[in-house]
């Protein structure tokens, strides 16, 4: 299985922080790549639309809301791994009152690609949706 990880300290308090990113059907709200989540098996999934038109169907594994994270699997997507499962997570930070790190991992069985350039597309992804988040966050 291959790994990656991306954190960022967004301006924002962890409270504020979760309340955008914390829906699982949120991602519309912060992440221009998805404009579209549709809601499925009474909530527990989502079927995404991306900016290309293309559809990625996730489902929700684990949900805390005190602890403010969530996990999900895809079970449909244009990306070439298997046995993906991710996690996006906001923590306080206590050397920065009124910040927050958001934290987005990912484990996954790269198909068809190298295992590097599988962590290069999510490492990507994370990235720019974090920034993105960042750039919501500010507006």
């Amino acid at each position: 299985m291959a790994s990656t990880s991306v954190s960022r300290v967004v301006p924002a308090d962890p409270g504020t922080v979760w309340r955008l990113v914390g829906g699982f059907h949120a991602l519309p709200d912060w992440l221009p790549y998805i404009p579209e989540s549709t809601p499925q098996e009474g909530g527990r999934a989502r079927r995404l639309r991306n900016a290309d038109g293309g559809t990625i169907v996730e489902r929700m594994t684990a949900f805390n809301d005190r602890e403010r994270h969530y996990t999900y699997t895809i079970l449909e997507a244009p990306f070439p791994v298997r046995g993906y499962l991710s996690t996006l997570r906001v923590h306080e930070v206590p050397e920065a009152p009124g910040s927050a790190e958001v934290e987005w991992t990912g484990r996954f069985a790269p198909d068809g690609v190298s295992e590097e350039e599988a962590v290069a597309l999510f490492t990507g992804i994370y990235s720019e949706g974090l920034a993105a988040l960042e750039t919501a966050l500010t507006a």
